[in-house]
This record gives C-alpha cells, structure tokens and sequence, in this order.
C-alpha cells in the first residue's frame, strides 16, 4: 500500500510522478511565482499544476548562451592560425614532421580533459536532480527527487563556466608549448648532429696532415737532423687532435641516436641548415599567452569565491508521490563572518595580480628574445672577424709551406702554424651552427616551431 514505508519505491510509475519528473527539466511554475526575492515561500501542490511553459528558465537559458556564446577562444584560434617558420619540405620541416607523428605527450590527454570539463560547466545552469531518501517520524523511508534550480548567484556560475574556459586556454597553451618544446629538442639534436659530424671530419682532416708531419719528422730524427723531443711534441700534437675527433664524432652519434628515439621512422639523407626567421610580427610568446590564460583563471576563481562569500536565492522541488513541494531558499555558501569584507577585499585585488604576472611574464619573455638577438649579432660578428683571420692564417701557411720546402722554414714553425689554423678552421665551422640554435629558440619562444592545425 502506498502509505505502508516499504512500498514507497513502487510509486514512480503514477502519472503523477511521470508529471513530476517532466517537471524537473523546467523550472517549477511553484518556484518561479514567487514575489519578493529573499522571501522564503513554503507549499505543496499537485504535479500537474508544475506543468506551466517555463518561461524563467527559458530566458535563463537565451541570457546565459548570449553571454557564453559559441564563439572559440581568441587565444585557441590565435594559436590554431600560428604558422610555423620552418621552410616547407626543408630537412627541418622532415625532423618536425616525424617527431609530431611519434610525440606521446600528456598534454593532448590534458586538453582533451580541459575540454570535457568546461562542456561539463557550459550546462551548469540547469536544474540539478538527485534522489532522496528521508527518515519519518514512523521510522519509515521516503524516497523522492530534489530539483534545484539557482535563481541568483552572484555569478558563482558564469564564474564556474569563464574558469572552465579559461582553463581550456591553458591546457591548450600547454600542448602548444610542449608540442614546440618537443620539435625544438628534436632541431637541436639534429643541429648538432651537423655540427659535430663537420668538426669531426675537421678535425679528422686535421690529424691525417699531423701525421704527414709527424712522418717526416720520424725521418729528419732517423736522420740525425732533428731531435726527438721535437718528433715527441708533433705526436702530442696528434693525440690532441685525434681526441678532438673522436670526442665530435661521440656527440655526432649521440645527438643522432637521441634524435632517432624520438621519431617513429629514419631520418636518412637530411643535410643543411635552412634559414628561419623567428620574430614573427604580432605574435606573442607562449608564456606570455599561458600568463594571460591563467590570469583569466585566477580571476574567476576569485569571483567563484566571491560569489560564496555573498547570499543567493535557490529555488527548490521535492517530487513525491503525493505531489510536489516547493520553496525558496537565501544563504551564503561560506557564511558571514568578522572577516568577510577583508577577505571580498583581497578578491576584488585578484585582477591586479593577474596582470601584474601578466606583466612580468611579457617583459621575461623579451628579455629573452632581446638576449637571443644579441647573440646573433655577436656569433655573426665573430663569424666575420674569424673568416678574415682564418684567410690571413690560410695566407701564411701557404707561405710557410713554400719557405719550409725551399729549406727557409724549419719543420716545428710550421707544424704549429698549421695546428693554430685547424684549430681556428673547426671553430669558425661552429658558427653558423650555433647561429641556428640561438633562432630556434626565437622560434621556442615564440610558438612558431609547429603549425596550429596540428594541435
């Protein structure tokens, strides 16, 4: 019998429950025809008289997408516009490439969960509905559902759905930036790979011309025309050189099989150091960008917390078999206390702080940038003094090499003279090299490492 506890369950399938469940996805017309907001209202009535058309949540709802909108994120669309300053079809485009097939990172999955949760937010206006079960004074159980519906927030839900969003632009500067973190390690693999490879057959070239020396000098000593202290210090010279190429070739194959465990496929016949342009005009780097998102966070969070800081008004239904009770309810999520105006206070600084980072992380950012030009500058400087010295030290060496053969030159002056312009030779290699890192970490800092479709 329905008055009997046990049977309450068996209820639900009246037609005044399935009126009462309709009911719950509009809002009551008991909850809504209230008079003054803040003024509890108690009562009961049948669940067909909860049937009205539910004109206040309608325009909850239009009210709410208007503010929302389905407009993207300018930040999300600015970075899925980025395009990446790599030249097409270059040997720097073909490492890109493989690495973003085979990249594993966590920032993907973090996105993905970013973005499920802020789709979760964008419906945080609708009622929420929820069993419950209520102990009588008979000692019997009642089951019901309870539909609420919050009529005023302080904003506690735009803030809830703008904290999503803004979390959203956060989860997508991370995968932008671990997406050009992961290209950029890659590049600098391969870099190196070039650079050593070439400092290594430098310096091999090196040691094979010492070794001449070195031969020729075994003779002058079998000779009784040098000494051997002299032939001692030729073949020191040889072992130096010789650990030089050995220890370039060393890293060559490092940063090789470094690159090739980050790509899912071999990278054969890649050569060259294509030029990139890195300071892209308008674009703002990544830290910068993840600044302005979590910016954007802390400030609806502090308006989160404001909102439980201040009174609402939620309108409430209990469905019963009997019916439906209805009511209004005014509180504060957090209460009042003696220090609730310090603590709205510290909240409305919120938005200094934000942009007070927001700030800092811009001029971090080109500080950086402005460090890296500078020492772009200052490599192709050296580069320009180290090409005229090198061709100086190409000039004596050629003419050490006719005085040495017409016997004008002993064999050691030239012997050092021409370890000083290998030495000079490797170096001057370096540059362009280093001259590549140091715009690849323009291209790091800026985000333009990676095309924003791929994300």
């Amino acid at each position: 019998m329905p008055g009997q506890p046990g049977t309450q369950a068996h209820g639900w399938g009246n037609p005044a429950m399935r009126l009462g469940l309709l009911a719950s996805v509009l809002l009551l017309s008991g909850c809504m025809g209230v008079g003054l907001p803040g003024v509890a209202k108690q009562g009961s009535a049948r669940a067909t008289d909860a049937l009205g058309p539910g004109q206040g949540q309608m325009a909850l709802a239009m009210q709410d997408n208007a503010e929302r909108g389905d407009a993207r994120s300018t930040l999300i669309e600015g970075l899925i516009a980025r395009q990446s300053v790599l030249p097409r079809d270059s040997a720097y485009a073909r490492v890109a490439d493989a690495i973003l097939t085979a990249n594993k990172g966590s920032a993907a999955a973090e996105l993905r969960v970013a973005r499920l949760k802020a789709e979760a937010k964008s419906k945080n206006w609708l009622p929420r509905i929820g069993p419950s079960v209520d102990l009588t004074s008979l000692g019997g159980l009642v089951a019901s559902i309870l539909v609420e519906q919050v009529i005023f927030d302080n904003g506690r839900r735009k803030a809830e759905r703008d904290f999503a969003a803004a979390d959203v632009e956060v989860a997508a500067v991370s995968l932008s930036s671990e997406m050009n973190l992961r290209v950029h390690e890659g590049l600098v693999h391969y870099v190196t790979t070039q650079k050593a490879t070439q400092q290594a057959a430098l310096a091999e070239a090196g040691v094979t011309k010492l070794r001449d020396y070195g031969r020729i000098m075994r003779l002058r000593v079998e000779g009784g025309m040098s000494d051997r202290s002299e032939e001692r210090v030729i073949q020191q010279k040889i072992a130096e050189m010789s650990a030089i190429a050995s220890a370039d070739r060393q890293q060559a194959a490092t940063a090789a099989a470094e690159l090739a465990a980050m790509t899912d496929r071999p990278l054969t016949g890649l050569a060259g150091l294509p030029p990139v342009d890195a300071l892209v005009a308008g674009t703002a780097p990544l830290t910068v960008l993840k600044a302005e998102g979590e910016g954007r966070r802390m400030v609806a969070e502090a308006r989160m917390a404001r909102a439980g800081l201040l009174p609402g008004l939620t309108a409430s239904a209990n469905v019963t078999e009997g019916g439906i009770t209805s009511g209004l309810r005014g509180a504060s999520d957090e209460g009042f206390g003696f220090g609730t105006g310090a603590s709205l206070r510290a909240l409305e600084a919120t938005g200094e702080v934000a942009a007070s980072r927001i700030d800092s992380a811009r001029d971090e950012a080109a500080r950086r940038i402005v460090a890296l030009e500078r020492e772009i500058a200052m490599l192709q400087a050296r580069e320009a003094e180290g090409a005229s010295v090198l061709r100086q030290t190409e000039a004596s060496l050629a003419i050490f090499t006719e005085q040495y053969t017409l016997g004008r030159r002993p064999l050691m002056e030239l012997v050092g003279l021409y370890e000083t312009w290998a030495r000079l030779q490797r170096d001057q290699a370096a540059l362009p090299y280093d001259m590549a890192l140091a715009q690849l970490r323009i291209g790091l800092e800026n985000g333009v490492l990676v095309d924003g479709s791929r994300m």
